[in-house]
């Protein structure tokens, strides 16, 4: 039985190890969930799930799923594409945008840590891609007493500047709040960038490449169990069309399609 269970166990951890093959070592964390986006095809579905249809926001898009037009592997990259097209889902409603939203909403989550994501975003009036994560309790407690981490957003009609925001609920006030930063000067999509999350038990710690641009202070919340940034939180990527801050300065259609394009995502726990 011995014998048995220790070839178990190195199969695991040789499986383990081939799964982070290529994947530099980052000095003081340990990589404990990712993806590269080999396989070309639908996106891994043991990693991801799709939100479906129009979900928030009041934006234009029609979120579909597993539709290799909004959302695949392709040259080592997960391509998320918005689309100015007529569709019509399964469920029998009509719009003039597709795109795709992938979450690890009930496959993976964490508390603290390093999230980084490489990823040129696309352009254009009304696009809206973003990097952020949700609070696993959302269907008990709701928006925004889960909490919301966005780790990236970024509005066409705003091409230079990248913005990171902490949503939650404030008891004292007894209606939503938020903070957040934003980093101008920049050039998203033109070229590839890093974003990243360090989260603390005290603090988040917000990245552009290597530059830190904002902080939010964790006891900023408040303290005890009403505090959603001690609790796990899944991923979400997608991209949004219009909206109500993507669509301010309205669409722009001529612009579509648009590509959203993820070379990794990482997950890292402190050593």
């Amino acid at each position: 039985m011995r014998t048995v269970l220790s070839g178990v166990l190195l199969a695991m951890t040789a499986a383990m190890l081939a799964g982070c093959a290529g994947v530099p070592k980052r000095p003081g964390w340990t990589l404990v969930w990712h993806d590269e986006f080999i396989q070309a095809g639908q996106p891994d579905a043991s990693k991801w799930t799709n939100e479906v249809g129009f979900v928030r926001n009041r934006e234009a898009q029609y979120y579909t799923q597993r539709r290799l037009e909004n959302a695949r592997v392709e040259n080592g990259c997960l391509v998320i594409e918005g689309r100015h097209e007529p569709y019509t889902a399964p469920d029998g409603k009509k719009s003039e945008f597709t795109a795709a939203s992938l979450t690890t909403k009930g496959l993976f989550a964490t508390t603290y840590g390093r999230v980084e994501v490489r990823a040129k975003l696309p352009r254009g009036l009304g696009v809206w891609p973003a990097i952020w994560m949700m609070g696993t309790n959302i269907d008990k407690v709701g928006w925004p007493k889960c909490g919301e981490i966005d780790i990236m957003e970024a509005v066409g009609h705003e091409p230079d500047k990248v913005f990171a925001t902490v949503h939650w609920f404030d008891y004292g006030k007894g209606k939503h709040d938020s903070f957040g930063g934003k980093l101008p000067g920049q050039k998203p999509s033109d070229d590839f960038h890093l974003y990243a999350m360090e989260w603390f038990p005290d603090r988040m710690d917000f990245y552009y490449d290597d530059v830190k641009y904002f902080t939010y202070p964790i006891e900023k919340t408040g303290f005890g169990d009403n505090n959603p940034f001690n609790k796990p939180h899944y991923l979400l990527l997608n991209f949004a069309i219009g909206g109500g801050w993507g669509g301010q300065k309205g669409i722009d259609a001529s612009v579509f399609p648009q590509k959203y394009v993820i070379d990794y995502v990482r997950v890292y726990k402190e050593d």
